[in-house]
């Protein structure tokens, strides 16, 4: 069996964000890391792929990222929690783009990958925590023709076919597609495991595959803000609230509290 997992190197999202006076977010910060919903996402990819046998020969977990030269360090992070193998697509004229461009860019590479060994499963997080669109997903499975399973929280791959169960807020679905197909999964199921010494250490000597636009035939006028859909034509800052409360933990806490929720409709 081969998975491929989608992961992207983000802005840490308990950090002071900005927008660049282009529209762009300002990105390369001290604390950009691994996003956290695509850590749900390779610990998916591995357990459906431990499932079938791996790491046992013929099986491989790749991990996949598009993005500058520090991008690197989710992939290394990836390797570390268990990944095989890691591709880095690193090209400048990809700076810019909108979640459909960048769609476009990890396609072209899961085609390449396709080419070389067969994927069974492509694995992404529901989100990216720096844009929130939950739109690449659905974008990849139009892209490489393949059907989508989305928000996943069980995994199962037999026989040719991916069976998975999605929660929605009235019903609990079961749906299955015959692979290769792309799914995504929620960040309630899938913990996460902490990568140990021994594979912290192992992902340093790992290889990273790293390709450029010329690698996967794309033009350069297919991706950035060319090849994008959208743009931030105007932003603000947010706004600070005139109403905000202190509530603090004295002895005066609850009775204010209670009183400030009274004068509000909600007690």
């Amino acid at each position: 069996m081969r998975v491929v997992v989608c992961v992207k190197h983000v802005p840490d999202i308990q950090q002071p964000r900005s927008l660049r006076s282009d529209g762009l977010l300002v990105r390369g910060g001290d604390d950009d890391t691994l996003n956290e919903l695509d850590e749900d996402a390779v610990e998916a990819g591995l357990r459906t792929a431990e499932a079938a046998g791996f790491p046992a020969e013929g099986h491989d977990v790749t991990v996949l990222t598009v993005g500058p030269s520090a991008a690197v360090e989710s992939l290394r992070r990836g390797l570390a929690m268990g990944a095989s193998t890691a591709v880095h697509v690193h090209d400048d004229a990809v700076a810019g783009s909108d979640a459909i461009a960048t769609a476009r860019v990890l396609a072209a590479a899961v085609a390449k990958l396709h080419a070389e060994q067969p994927v069974d499963v492509l694995v992404a997080g529901m989100a990216a925590l720096d844009g929130l669109t939950s739109l690449v997903p659905a974008a990849l499975a139009e892209l490489l023709g393949w059907p989508q399973l989305t928000l996943a929280d069980r995994i199962e791959v037999a026989d040719g076919v991916v069976s998975v169960r999605r929660e929605t807020s009235t019903d609990v679905e079961e749906l299955t597609a015959p692979t290769p197909a792309v799914l995504s999964v929620t960040d309630q199921a899938f913990r996460a495991r902490f990568p140990n010494f021994k594979g912290i250490m192992a992902a340093r000597k790992k290889p990273v595959t790293t390709w450029t636009l010329a690698d996967l035939d794309l033009a350069e006028s297919a991706v950035g803000p060319a090849g994008s859909a959208t743009r931030v034509v105007h932003a603000v800052e947010r706004p600070e609230r005139p109403d905000r409360v202190l509530v603090t933990g004295d002895a005066e806490t609850v009775p204010a509290l209670v009183d400030y929720l009274s004068q509000k409709g909600f007690a």
